[in-house]
């Protein structure tokens, strides 16, 4: 019997796409994946509008790596695989997350951003390339893991920002990541709100003042 794969999408005031979020998913579900919707107190109606189209609903104090980590705690799969709520994986993912996951024990897909700049498709190409160079995933491309390596490293970080690059460095001392070639895509919406050159000098900006041992707080204020 294959395991289990968990889906874990973090969401906080999402109700204008939750529903199409999950709809996306259904095919996966009906193959047997278990669908976690982890809500950081939306004030909204995303909790309600979730809860026919997923298998649960948690509630987590907001934060990403938080949300993500109570809906690992939650779910049942020994395979997990963390999604935005704006990013749709591609046809089949389910398969192609399992068969990764044979020979890797953590993974994560090209990332296609939508959106109608051009720069759009050089930043999602420079992502791909740059995470296949260093090992190093972002959250848009759909982080997969299995739940030994999820707990080897200690789940993630407990961070405001940056909790996908923290947790691929400890999951580098677990193994190499499988790089999917097959494209997740998500939204561009926040480079055309602020503008795609200033926020690739920002994320730049804010990933080498990391590196560099940044305290976290105060890249994520510079974030918002």
């Amino acid at each position: 019997m294959q395991p289990t794969l968990s889906i874990v999408v973090p969401v906080l005031n999402e109700a204008r796409g939750i529903e199409a979020t999950l709809r996306a998913l259904a095919p996966l579900r009906a193959r047997g994946a278990e669908i976690i919707v982890a809500d950081g107190g939306s004030r909204d109606t995303t909790a309600a509008l979730a809860r026919p189209l997923a298998d649960r609903v948690v509630v987590a104090p907001a934060g990403r790596a938080r949300q993500m980590n109570a809906g690992a705690a939650a779910a049942q799969g020994e395979l997990l695989l963390f999604l935005h709520a704006d990013t749709q994986l591609p046809d089949g993912a389910d398969h192609l997350v399992r068969r990764a996951l044979l020979a890797a024990p953590w993974g994560r897909f090209d990332v296609r951003i939508s959106g109608r700049p051009f720069m759009l498709r050089v930043v999602a190409a420079l992502m791909n390339l740059r995470s296949r160079w260093t090992g190093i995933a972002t959250g848009d491309q759909a982080i997969f893991v299995t739940r030994a390596a999820f707990e080897q490293v200690g789940g993630f970080p407990d961070q405001p920002l940056m909790e996908d690059v923290e947790i691929s460095r400890r999951l580098r001392t677990v193994g190499r990541p499988s790089c999917l070639r097959e494209r997740v895509a998500t939204s561009g919406r926040r480079w055309e709100t602020r503008g795609v050159w200033r926020t690739i000098f920002l994320m730049w900006r804010l990933r080498w003042s990391y590196w560099r041992g940044a305290p976290v707080q105060v890249l994520a204020e510079a974030y918002r």
